[in-house]
């Protein structure tokens, strides 16, 4: 007969596991599968292939105009680079600026109506005529020699899609530089680089990924394209592969309120993309959606199983210290979010916490709203502008293993 004692340590044990496996144990995996079963790419510095650059943009008057100047300026062939922004019924005044820039290579496409980046992107397709297509975001720095690095693999007739990283540029006191998010992004960094291995990344960062047009295929309104389409690529039969050294600076969040509605529109699109392209997900992709995206949108799981465990078990020092510890931290998160909604900044000291509950909380209500049908084809994005001089004139923190 199982006593209520074995119960609770097992369920103690679950929650450890549990981390262990997706934080520890996942990766081990992942290079022992590069070390028995990798993959070698052809890459030519000389090839120069035409790409057209989409840039979905919605009101973003205060970074099109920079975005734009930016991306001309890469150090690519000028004869084989279109630029096309689809404004999503911008109201502000980013239709008029990019009417204003005279270079050809530059066309404004739009919606009457808003869609949705999905809906925008599907558009801009239409009128692309170069052989990689380049998905940037409006307000992203991308590196001037980024898709040069980038394109370069697709010399291998086997590569279909090529993602790059973000790194965050912080300005000094921002609340966004004190909060777990440099963990996150390492820990991320690393599955990249392992997944790079084989030839099987599992997703895109979506300000900076190029894929092959004839690979393309309508992404869907209500799905994160940056998913969609490498799952959809290397189903195919196409390696999905991630190029270190082509980076994109990127805002993040400047509050935990933000960060929930991002963490839960992401974990929503996510979780309707493992029902909608099962198919997709066999063998090793299932380990990958399984073991990378399922395990840590259920988070709050093992948190709940180690904090209701231990609390069961406080009469024995260990777990009452352990019970302590858990109470501190959700203290601190709840500290934190006070401070952040008091003055906008949060303490290194609390930064962690905040960050660990909030997203765990965001990840499991976008799941719940995946399975009760909540949609995010449309949603309102922080405004977070980098400005023409931000990644120069930011202190930077680099998304990198940490």
């Amino acid at each position: 007969m199982i006593t209520l004692s074995t119960f609770e340590i097992a369920a103690f044990s679950a929650g450890v596991t549990w981390f262990a496996y997706v934080y520890a144990g996942y990766p081990l995996l992942l290079g022992f599968l590069a070390l028995t079963r990798p993959v070698r790419c052809v890459r030519r510095d000389d090839f120069e292939p035409f790409v057209s650059v989409l840039i979905s943009a919605r009101n973003e008057e205060a970074d099109i105009g920079w975005k734009i100047s930016e991306t001309l300026a890469w150090n690519y062939p000028r004869d084989r680079l279109q630029v096309l922004v689809g404004s999503d019924a911008s109201e502000d005044g980013t239709d008029t600026i990019v009417r204003s820039i005279s270079d050809p290579r530059v066309r404004l496409v739009r919606m009457d109506r808003r869609s949705g980046k999905g809906r925008v992107l599907n558009r801009l397709v239409r009128d692309a005529v170069g052989d990689m297509l380049f998905f940037t975001d409006a307000n992203s720095h991308v590196g001037p020699d980024c898709l040069h690095q980038m394109v370069r693999h697709f010399a291998d007739p086997k590569v279909g899609c090529v993602t790059g990283h973000s790194y965050a540029g912080l300005k000094e006191g921002s609340p966004v530089a004190e909060t777990g998010t440099a963990v996150y992004w390492g820990h991320e960094l690393l599955i990249k680089y392992l997944d790079d291995k084989f030839g099987a990344v599992l997703a895109c960062d979506g300000a900076i990924f190029s894929i092959r047009r004839s690979l393309y295929t309508e992404v869907s309104p209500e799905l994160a394209n940056d998913l969609e389409l490498p799952l959809k690529i290397y189903h195919a039969g196409y390696r999905v592969c991630f190029e270190p050294n082509a980076r994109v600076m990127e805002r993040d969040t400047i509050s935990p309120s933000q960060e929930f509605a991002r963490r839960r529109r992401i974990c929503a699109q996510g979780a309707l993309a493992m029902v909608r392209l099962r198919q997709t997900l066999r063998g090793l992709r299932a380990v990958q959606f399984l073991s990378h995206k399922v395990l840590r949108w259920l988070t709050i799981i093992p948190l709940t199983l180690l904090l209701l465990s231990s609390a069961a078990m406080m009469n024995q020092p260990f777990f009452a210290t352990v019970f302590a510890l858990q109470v501190a931290f959700y203290a601190a998160a709840l500290a934190g979010s006070i401070q952040a909604a008091r003055s906008a900044s949060v303490s290194r000291l609390l930064s962690v916490p905040v960050y660990v509950v909030v997203n765990s909380i965001g990840a499991f209500t976008g799941v719940c709203d995946a399975i009760i049908g909540r949609r995010f084809d449309i949603w309102q994005s922080p405004t977070l502008t980098r400005g023409p001089d931000e990644s120069n004139g930011s202190r930077v923190d680099v998304r990198e293993p940490i």
